[in-house]
């Protein structure tokens, strides 16, 4: 998402995709909320449990601290920000799989295992999909999808404790991962050893995918995106999807679409003293900003539907960052880069808004006259003492890669199945919107799949200093996982 376009490449897409290559893997007690929870529905669904086989266990949670002590130790290896961190997310799925191989079906097990790498450049940063099916025709599909491997930088002099040490006090689990994401991918992997350890008999199949390459796409084609150009995700559109990579414990029902901008303003240089002989490009790139971000309110205003779905903020467009030319205070700045994001809801279309904003701009330079000035001898346009017209000028570039938003479909069996199981083990549901945003979720709806988002650490903390998680979230967590197979399971 770091990499720059012009204005005249916003619209190209990208075409030329590496071509994935495929490694194959070498391979209780119910709680009482669970029980209830399970005769209701069979109840609700005239169904007899003793006829069929049902995933009943809690999470182990020896196995799942000692995984996520390894996991938050290779933490370090999997800081995502190149040049300067290019991850590893090979180390992860070493350890993972030091879990899963032993049930692998190479192994007489009943799991197949995929480690995938998609570009043959970068060997080391592989995903991995997992598939639990008790016969080779399931009647649908059940996939927990984006838990990912890579992590942000985290700096140690700002933590109150080493980010790449599991720090265990009490109920919580400190270290850069334990929320977003590493402490998901310790979860599925042990919710996925006891679906094999069990070896209950279902109807549906159950699959995993640990993906890399989620917090910074500046290096293309490594992870998800290209899976699912690829068709690997492909026999998953049987059923619903649940994007495991939010936070507390309740379904996250939408995300907005986000894209960032950076608005330039090209001046002339001049002694502050003699402004008039000078187009100061800080006012002009100011103004200009202000001009788009005022037609932008007009354009993409509170939407209706931001109501229904609960999104704490309706769309925005705002600046974050300011860059100049160097030079005195006594100068007038010859270029100005502003730059920022634009956070849209799903309800609005992405590319529609990034043309309007577009046309802003080409509107702003085709009559610089109607932008405010900074008093009398503010100007955009000069006549120099030889007759030469002199114009300011203001451009447009977009990130690379803009995400795309997501309004979950809240009439689909996902969201029901989710919605359910969460109210059983927590006592409420309560879903959420937010406008962050999660990287290709709203191309895999948009391609046919019914995504459903959630996750089990905590928001406070999410790329924060002092990130953790709390073991009793991710013990609920298996609790609910186990609610969603059963009932998907149940359906006739």
């Amino acid at each position: 998402m770091h990499g720059r376009r012009t204005t005249a490449q916003t619209h190209q897409s990208r075409n030329q995709r590496q071509r994935c290559v495929r490694t194959q893997g070498p391979g209780s007690k119910r709680a009482p909320r669970h029980t209830q929870f399970l005769a209701a529905h069979a109840r609700t669904q005239h169904l007899d449990l003793g006829t069929m086989s049902s995933v009943s266990f809690e999470l182990n949670t020896e196995r799942f601290v000692s995984l996520l002590t390894k996991l938050i130790g290779e933490s370090k290896h999997v800081q995502n920000n190149p040049p300067k961190h290019v991850p590893e997310e090979d180390r992860i799925i070493n350890h993972v799989l030091e879990i899963l191989t032993p049930f692998s079906k190479a192994h007489g097990g009943p799991l197949t295992i995929e480690h995938v790498h998609c570009s043959p450049d970068h060997p080391k940063r592989g995903n991995l999909i997992l598939r639990y099916a008790s016969s080779d025709e399931p009647e649908g599909e059940v996939t927990f999808m984006g838990s990912h491997l890579d992590v942000v930088p985290a700096d140690p002099v700002n933590w109150d404790r080493d980010p790449f040490v599991l720090t265990q006090e009490g109920d919580k689990l400190y270290g850069r991962g334990t929320t977003d994401c590493l402490g998901h991918v310790a979860l599925l992997t042990d919710f996925f050893a006891q679906l094999c350890e069990k070896k209950p008999d279902l109807k549906v199949a159950v699959n995993g995918v640990f993906i890399a390459s989620e917090e910074n796409n500046s290096i293309p084609d490594i992870g998800v995106d290209v899976l699912e150009k690829q068709g690997k995700l492909e026999a998953f559109k049987k059923g619903p999807v649940f994007w495991v990579d939010s936070a507390d414990s309740q379904p996250c029902i939408g995300t907005a679409a986000v894209a960032t901008w950076k608005v330039r303003a090209d001046g002339k240089l001049f002694h502050s003293g003699l402004p008039h002989k000078g187009i100061n490009s800080l006012e002009l790139a100011s103004e200009a900003v202000a001009q788009v971000q005022k037609r932008f309110y007009e354009d993409f205003p509170p939407h209706e539907e931001e109501k229904r779905y609960n999104f704490a903020s309706c769309s925005t467009m705002k600046p974050t960052q300011v860059h100049c030319a160097e030079g005195g205070l006594n100068q007038l700045p010859p270029w100005t880069e502003i730059e920022g994001d634009i956070r849209l809801t799903p309800f609005y279309n992405l590319d529609e808004c990034i043309a309007k904003v577009t046309k802003y701009v080409e509107d702003i330079n085709a009559d610089l006259g109607s932008l405010p000035t900074r008093g009398p001898m503010s100007k955009y346009e000069i006549t120099e003492d030889d007759g030469k017209v002199v114009k300011g000028i203001v451009s447009l570039e977009w990130s690379d890669d803009p995400f795309k938003g997501i309004a979950c479909d809240l009439d689909s069996p996902g969201f029901a199945v989710l919605r359910d199981a969460t109210a059983a083990v927590k006592g409420e549901a309560k879903p959420y919107a937010i406008c962050g945003s999660l990287p290709l979720v709203g191309d895999l709806k948009e391609a046919g799949f019914d995504v459903q988002v959630v996750g089990y650490g905590h928001s406070s903390v999410y790329h924060g200093d002092n990130e953790y998680c709390s073991i009793s979230d991710m013990q609920d967590a298996t609790k609910i996982f186990c609610h969603v197979v059963n009932t998907l399971n149940a359906k006739p």
